[in-house]
């Protein structure tokens, strides 16, 4: 057999290179196709009368108004679809977990505002609007849920009564005898970390279109999606309808960031009203509906304290961590998801022996916690390098060497921590030394040593963190959701023109997929990259298509591409030998053309398919075979990322602002697809990680209402708050996926909490002042600094 890598190694890579993204063109020239551009004949248009109480037992719903209004084709509360929709329960095998039921519209009572009551549906969006505002609800205002730390509290209301808490799941990791290796540390420190509630905010708002076909019984989703795979499957089960007849298709996509990973209400709504009433149904989040209804991440409450021997080595770390997750398990996530994984990640890159993390996730009365780019690890990487940093002070040494002195070293690998996970080969202490290098640690010291004397609040902050990325099945499995998230399919195919189709079950949000697997595609194939065209989104694609999230495409994507192209590949080398009248061995394919090594005979894709496909003479008809592909590709256990994040700032002691001057990334994803895209992923994470430590945060009074449900209150940086972002690539090759890709789309969200949060401390050194919650807002700053000045 000729091996596919022998020709590799003297042409031009693909894989590597920084090739312009070919979705560009259309998504810049305003030529993309999302989903609220799609008009279908006799479409009818939904909106949703929300619940204003945060708890509330429905009394009664009185539509009798709205039903009469013009355009209106029919309303539909929680009780009519009682037996058309099954209700979703989003299973885990974990002990200690409650599951909650996913439904369309609210039944019986609603547990947080913005939940969906009524839908109306009408021959427009503002027709269905005007029929909202004439339905009546009594609603009975039960106690309120909204505090998680009151939640837990044994006398506390339930939203849940049938479950019995509002604790929804409970879990500890523990290694080691964590508490006798703590009294016997010489360095102890200790926080009760914050880090508030976020919204995605993707540019582009949920939103989804409805197809049905009558005489098939067929339904098309289009859906502003990650998981175009996991929700068809979802549907075929809520709707008792045979896959076949079910597709979902996410189109451009504009933006995710998790909060579009999930089921949603609306989701489950459209889909029904269009089969129930044989016609078109679409409905497009305004910003409003967003904010107050999109799952949300990151709130966390951390009481961690983290202990060291004389020689500033760790010993012992341990951490009670209350997750506020709240009304509802998302689908097909569960509550589960963001709170067990701060515990799960908690230790980092560092050795530390002895580990103790419990972990409570507590049901209060919010839009569910859902996926958020960087999923637990944003709070886990800020508790312990501000630990670490805290750590660096009280033994007056550097905090890149303490750092240093405690990551797993090269020869380590793999490395076991505390709460289990096991880190393959990873870059922990190249990232750290690079990135000090290229940012010129030394002499920002000295600046600082220089500012410092002249009053001035200049701070360095650093972090360094692990993840897992392109999880296969042994990792997927251990939850027990109703979901593989393990493996991947890919299906290439050679048509008759010799134009190339590569179909992959993920599905794009920004990351640049049509590009970079092509690039895949056109380095294994030997096609050019012209010829290639990505199908992507699309639940119909592949059999067992999920989508994107938890940096796995690249991973899991990436390596059933390579499968089937070096099988595609084989098959085109064989068609070739038969025409060429050479064998395989003398065989090269380079940019489209299939050439005989040391002579002038030669030919294309498109000469070659012609003649398999179309001149029946040219191959044996035992020989003939179709140019195409399937091929599933489980990494087993996935791989590790890192990466070390440095952060510059000064802040202004007139005016407490938080100026950031540099921010460098040194990450190790692997073998790199294309340098530019991850340049442009690195930014765009950090870019949010700025967000989370500065600005972004959700907001809720003591009655449940979302105080920042609109762009004037919930604050995201702009490009004048961003610094430039300089990005190092150690680029060291996974030894345990195919192509030694490393998963790399969160790491931005991870890392810069932690290094913004770290300098800002650095800064205020003087004042003695430590940072334990984030955002650090003007108001939070403020507090804690005049705090320090009254008490210095």
């Amino acid at each position: 057999m000729h091996n596919v890598g022998d020709d590799l190694a003297t042409r031009p890579k693909m894989v590597g290179a920084r090739v312009r993204r070919t979705e560009d063109p259309r998504l810049l020239t305003g030529n993309g196709n999302y989903v609220d551009d799609r008009q279908s004949a006799g479409m009818l248009h939904v909106a949703f009368r929300r619940s204003d109480h945060s708890h509330a037992r429905i009394v009664s719903i009185n539509c009798e108004a709205a039903r009469r209004s013009p355009g209106v084709i029919g309303i539909f509360t929680g009780a009519d679809l009682e037996g058309r929709i099954k209700p979703l329960i989003a299973t885990s095998r974990m002990a200690n977990y409650h599951a909650t039921p996913l439904v369309a519209l609210a039944q019986g009572k609603v547990r947080y505002v913005g939940e969906p009551v009524v839908a109306v549906v009408a021959e427009s969006r503002y027709l269905a609007e005007d029929a909202i505002e004439l339905i009546e609800i009594d609603f009975e205002a039960l106690p309120v849920v909204i505090d998680p730390e009151a939640a837990v509290q044994p006398d506390s209301p339930l939203l849940h009564k049938e479950i019995g808490t509002n604790v929804l799941l409970s879990r500890e990791f523990k290694r080691g005898d964590v508490d006798a290796e703590m009294e016997n540390a010489v360095v102890r420190v200790s926080g009760r970390f914050r880090m508030r509630r976020k919204t995605p905010l993707a540019m582009e708002n949920r939103s989804y279109v409805a197809e049905y076909s009558a005489g098939q019984d067929a339904l098309t989703l289009y859906s502003a999606t990650q998981i175009p795979g996991i929700i068809r499957d979802a549907l075929s089960e809520a709707l008792d309808m045979p896959g076949n007849r079910l597709r979902v298709i996410a189109p451009d996509v504009g933006g995710g960031f998790g909060g579009k990973a999930s089921l949603y209400p609306e989701e489950l709504f459209v889909t029904f009203a269009a089969r129930h009433l044989g016609r078109a149904v679409k409905w497009t989040s305004d910003r409003l509906e967003d904010l107050a209804s999109t799952s949300q991440g990151f709130d966390e409450i951390i009481d961690a304290e983290l202990g060291f021997d004389k020689a500033g080595f760790a010993v012992a770390l341990r951490a009670d961590v209350i997750g506020d997750v709240g009304a509802y398990s998302i689908y097909p996530w569960t509550a589960v998801l963001e709170p067990v994984q701060v515990v799960s990640f908690l230790p980092g890159p560092y050795k530390i022996q002895h580990y103790r993390g419990r972990v409570r996730g507590v049901a209060t009365s919010k839009p569910p916690m859902g996926p958020y780019r960087g999923v637990g690890r944003p709070a886990s990487t800020f508790v312990t390098e501000r630990l670490m940093d805290m750590a660096a002070r009280k033994f007056n040494v550097d905090p890149k060497l303490l750092r240093l002195k405690n990551m797993i070293q090269p020869d380590e690998f793999p490395h076991k921590i505390g709460s289990g996970i096991v880190w393959d080969q990873c870059s922990f202490t190249e990232c750290l030394e690079a990135a000090c290098e290229r940012i010129g640690y030394a002499t920002l010291r000295e600046r600082q040593a220089q500012a410092r004397a002249e009053g001035r609040w200049f701070g360095i902050g650093m972090a360094c963190y692990a993840e897992l990325t392109g999880i296969g099945s042994r990792i997927s499995v251990a939850p027990g959701m109703p979901i593989n998230t393990g493996t991947e399919t890919a299906k290439i195919l050679i048509d008759s023109t010799g134009a190339v189709t590569v179909a992959v079950g993920t599905a794009a949000h920004g990351q640049g997929h049509e590009t970079t697997f092509a690039q895949v595609v056109a380095e294994h194939l030997g096609a050019r990259l012209q010829d290639i065209r990505v199908i992507h989104g699309d639940s119909a694609a592949v059999p067992n298509a999920t989508g994107s999230y938890a940096s796995r495409s690249a991973v899991l994507a990436g390596g059933a591409a390579t499968l089937a192209a070096q099988d595609v590949k084989e098959k085109v080398l064989r068609a070739a030998s038969h025409l060429l009248e050479a064998s395989v061995a003398d065989l090269t394919i380079e940019d489209g053309r299939i050439a005989v090594a040391g002579t002038d005979r030669a030919m294309t894709f498109r000469e070659l398919a012609r003649a398999v496909y179309s001149e029946m003479g040219r191959i044996p008809s035992d020989q003939r075979e179709e140019l195409s592909s399937t091929k599933t590709y489980d990494p087993v256990f996935g791989t590790a990322a890192t990466a070390a994040h440095v952060a510059v700032l000064e802040i202004d002691p007139e005016t407490y602002q938080v100026k950031l001057e540099r921010f460098l990334v040194a990450e190790d994803c692997g073998k790199l697809i294309n340098p530019m895209i991850v340049d442009g992923q690195v930014h765009g994470g950090v870019a949010q990680g700025i967000g989370a430590a500065l600005y972004e945060e959700v907001i809720y009074n003591d009655e449940g209402q979302n105080v920042t449900a609109s762009l004037v209150d919930y604050v995201v940086p702009s490009a004048s708050e961003v610094p430039s972002i300089d990005v190092v690539h150690i680029e060291a090759a996974s030894k345990t996926t195919l192509g030694g890709f490393r998963g790399m789309g969160e790491g931005g969200t991870i890392g810069a909490p932690a290094a913004v949060a770290n300098a800002i401390s650095d800064a205020l050194a003087s004042l003695n002042i430590d940072v334990f919650e984030l955002p650090v807002t003007p108001e939070r700053l403020f507090r804690l600094i005049e705090n320090a000045k009254a008490h210095s």
